[in-house]
């Protein structure tokens, strides 16, 4: 592993470069037109252009970010997170161009990667499931579909059988909201996902999200990590993470454990992955999903284990037999927290916020550490997830890192867009969160309950203003990229003196 290819953008684009350069390895980074003078491009050893903005025509072309390994010469490729991560026809060619790829075996992303088939692994492991069905085929009709829900009960949930992140997701409380319900998800699914297909899945009441996180080597160790606990979200996607979980006990620890391990072991789990699980007030746990890639909040796991994740991702990728020991990963050290600061409007529904960064502090001091995509002033894309960065707090105990977080969400600032961070600082001084007495409901329920109580008080004209400067600024480099070398191609890479020559 001499040259890494990394598949991806942003803060994973930067926290992958930061992890070669310690191991000695030169990292090819890609970007669209819009993210030409972005961090990792400027942090990479050498930057290729993939020409374009939206997502679909770059990051998300394997034959683009393939032309670029083979004329950049790397030998490896880095998938981060999102777009292409958990794409087994992209983790396939990347292998059947000779490269490393640095993630599993393509058999079980595509195992892992379906809801439905997952569930099969993990009922064939021995890991409790929540009752529901397998896959409802997307031309079942609505009556057949009304007898398996019937069956499981309600409230229940349906769910694309694809992808994540809350979409394709309905929760349906009686018979009568069947109907909508299933229509509005089949058609969510298929245009996230390109597949309609969707299962039912017994409702949960109050439950925690809790995941292990694991590691896995070619010479079949597989060793699982301390849980992290992700139930503060909005409409299931995930804000606040932590390590360890506030509703865990050793016991809880071990058996889910022993629980991801044995469907890691089943499907010939190699490099990084996490089972999630869902965890009911009683202490019974689920299986709910398994994430064939490294997953956004691993820095919490880092924190309490003293374990670079990122580093033995492609310690693993290139043959080498893990060294860690494995009572140590199941013993956490002190507490860490995870925010995720986007771009988007908490008192408008998180709706995106795209426009200028004018202004930009990172917080600092003991157990404070950062990982942002953004170094300055800077645009953020009306095209990708809107994820600045990832703030995380360590402390001795849960009231030390909670102490810590609060001191840095008030020395953190970004003007020109508006940010979660004022939704951050509130939820700090709020009980049930200092106390750990959350589900993954309870973030809804209070959004719910404040309606007309903003959390921010950015002014909505300068706001507005800086989104459409940004907007039209963006639109001009679909066509042009202004200020970079001339006659460069995808033939030539921006290698980092001349890109640092040209920002001059």
């Amino acid at each position: 592993m001499r040259k890494l290819l990394i598949a991806n953008r942003g803060e994973i684009a930067v926290r992958v470069i930061r992890a070669c350069r310690e191991l000695g390895i030169e990292t090819a980074a890609v970007y669209s037109d819009c993210d030409r003078t972005a961090l990792h491009v400027r942090m990479a050893d050498e930057a290729w252009p993939l020409h374009g903005n939206q997502a679909l025509e770059t990051y998300l072309r394997p034959d683009k970010l393939l032309d670029v390994a083979r004329r950049s010469g790397a030998d490896s490729v880095h998938p981060g997170y999102g777009f292409l991560a958990e794409h087994a026809g992209f983790a396939a060619a990347c292998r059947e161009a000779g490269l490393l790829y640095v993630g599993p075996p393509t058999q079980a992303i595509e195992v892992m990667g379906s809801k439905t088939a997952a569930r099969q692994a993990a009922a064939i492991a021995g890991v409790p499931l929540v009752p529901g069905t397998s896959a409802i085929p997307s031309d079942a009709a609505a009556s057949a579909v009304a007898e398996h829900a019937d069956a499981i009960g309600y409230p229940l949930l349906i769910k694309a059988v694809a992808g994540g992140g809350g979409k394709g997701m309905r929760l349906v409380t009686s018979r009568a909201e069947l109907g909508n319900a299933l229509r509005g998800a089949r058609s969510e699914a298929a245009s996230a996902f390109d597949d309609s297909q969707v299962y039912l899945e017994r409702f949960v009441a109050s439950p925690r999200h809790v995941e292990i996180q694991l590691l896995g080597d070619q010479h079949g160790t597989i060793l699982p990590f301390v849980e992290r606990d992700c139930s503060i979200q909005r409409r299931h996607q995930k804000l606040v993470e932590e390590s360890p979980s506030p509703a865990v006990t050793p016991a809880i620890r071990r058996a889910l454990a022993d629980a991801a391990e044995r469907v890691a072991r089943h499907v010939g789990y190699t490099n990084a992955g996490t089972i999630e699980f869902l965890l009911a007030p009683d202490g019974a746990f689920y299986f709910l999903e398994m994430n064939t890639r490294l997953q956004v909040e691993h820095p919490v796991t880092e924190a309490v284990t003293g374990v670079d994740l990122v580093q033995w991702q492609l310690r693993i990728a290139r043959g080498e037999r893990m060294t860690l020991d494995p009572d140590a990963l199941v013993s956490p050290r002190g507490h860490a927290i995870e925010m995720r600061v986007y771009a988007e409007d908490p008192d408008q529904g998180f709706l995106p916020s795209p426009g200028r960064v004018t202004q930009l502090r990172y917080p600092s001091g003991p157990g404070v550490r950062n990982d942002g995509g953004l170094d300055g002033p800077a645009d953020v894309p009306l095209y990708y997830d809107s994820l600045l960065s990832k703030l995380i707090a360590w402390g001795t105990d849960r009231g030390q890192a909670l102490a810590r977080l609060d001191s840095a969400l008030q020395d953190f600032v970004v003007d020109g867009v508006r940010t979660t961070l004022p939704l951050f600082r509130w939820l700090v001084e709020q009980e049930e969160f200092a106390t750990g007495r959350v589900d993954t409901a309870w973030l809804d329920g209070v959004m719910a309950s404040r309606s007309g109580q903003p959390f921010s008080a950015v002014d909505d004209e300068v706001a507005t203003i800086a989104a459409i400067a940004v907007a039209i600024q963006q639109y001009v480099q679909t066509t042009r990229e202004a200020g970079a070398p001339a006659g460069r191609n995808a033939a030539a890479p921006w290698t980092l003196a001349a890109r640092r020559e040209a920002l001059r």
